[in-house]
């Protein structure tokens, strides 16, 4: 008999990985495409175009990592219960 669940799992693996290198991709070049368009009407250098290119940037890579951090500390909490002090740590 086929395990569903892991099936399902490995499915929303897939989604979740497409969807972010969508964000990641696809987010900073319409911005930059609209920094581009407001630069093209100001007459400006490609201030815009690098501002709203960088901004969008850090944006989601700081929002895909707080997003990381944040799965990672729920199943951690998951697997091992609550954090409890433990005492020094021994290197």
């Amino acid at each position: 008999m086929f395990d569903l669940s892991a099936k399902r799992e490995l499915n929303n693996g897939f989604g979740n990985a497409l969807s972010t290198a969508v964000e990641l991709a696809v987010t900073p070049a319409v911005l930059a495409l609209a920094g581009w368009q407001i630069d093209k009407w100001l007459g400006t250098s490609p201030l815009f175009l690098v501002f709203l290119f960088v901004f969008t940037v850090s944006y989601v890579s700081w929002k895909q990592f707080s997003g990381y951090t944040a799965t990672m500390e729920r199943k951690q909490h998951e697997l091992l219960g609550p954090p409890r002090d433990r005492g020094p740590v021994k290197p």
